[in-house]
C-alpha cells in the first residue's frame, strides 16, 4: 500500500470518527436538552470572557488616551457581561431564547414577504419554509420562557447531528471514490 493511499485512509477514518462522535454528542443534546442549553450558555460566557481579556490587551496598546479609555470600557463591558452569564445563566438562557424567537419571526416574515413579492417564478418551498420558520417563531414565542430550557439544546443538538451525518456520508462516499480509483 503505498503512502499517499495509507494516508488518505487514515484522514477518512479520522473523518468518519469525528462524525460518529458528532452524532452521538447530538443525540445526547437532543435527549438531555436542559443540559445542552446551559452547556451552550457557559461556552459563550466563557468565549465573552476570553474576548474581554483580549479587549482589555488590545486596549493598552492603542495609541492615544481617549481610544484607549474607550477600549477599557468595551473590555470591561465584556468581562461584567460574561461573568453574569457565569453567574445568572438561567437569564442568559432566557434572552437566548429571546432573541432566537425574534430571529424566527423575522425570518419567517421575510421569507413570506419574498414570495408574495418576488417578481418572476415563485418557489413555493421558500413559502413553505417561511411558513414554518414563522410557525417555530411564534411556538417558541408563546412558550417563552419555558421554551428557554430546551430550545437552544434542541437546536444544537440537531445542528450536531446533522452535521456528524452529513460528514458521515461525505466521508464513506470519499472513501468508495478513492477505494474505487485505488
Amino acid at each position: 500500500m503505498s503512502t499517499a493511499v495509507a494516508a488518505t485512509k487514515g484522514r477518512h477514518q479520522s473523518s468518519v470518527a469525528l462524525a460518529v462522535l458528532l452524532i452521538v454528542l447530538g443525540l445526547i443534546a437532543i435527549a438531555l436538552p436542559m443540559l445542552a442549553s446551559f452547556g451552550v450558555v457557559r461556552v459563550l460566557a466563557w468565549l465573552i470572557l476570553f474576548d474581554g481579556v483580549a479587549q482589555l490587551v488590545y486596549a493598552f496598546r492603542s495609541e492615544g488616551v481617549g481610544r484607549t479609555i474607550w477600549k477599557v470600557l468595551v473590555a470591561l463591558l465584556y468581562l461584567v457581561a460574561g461573568v453574569y452569564l457565569l453567574v445568572h445563566p438561567l437569564l442568559g438562557l432566557k434572552a437566548l431564547t429571546l432573541v432566537l424567537a425574534f430571529f424566527f419571526l423575522t425570518e419567517g416574515i421575510m421569507d413570506i414577504g419574498t414570495y408574495l413579492f418576488a417578481k418572476g417564478h415563485r418557489s413555493g418551498w421558500l413559502l413553505f419554509h417561511g411558513v414554518i420558520t414563522l410557525l417555530l417563531g411564534g411556538m417558541v414565542w408563546r412558550q417563552w420562557p419555558v421554551s428557554s430550557f430546551w430550545l437552544v439544546g434542541t437546536l444544537v443538538g440537531i445542528s450536531m447531528l446533522m452535521t456528524g451525518m452529513t460528514r458521515l456520508m461525505m466521508a464513506l462516499e470519499l472513501r468508495r471514490v478513492a477505494n474505487a480509483t485505488a
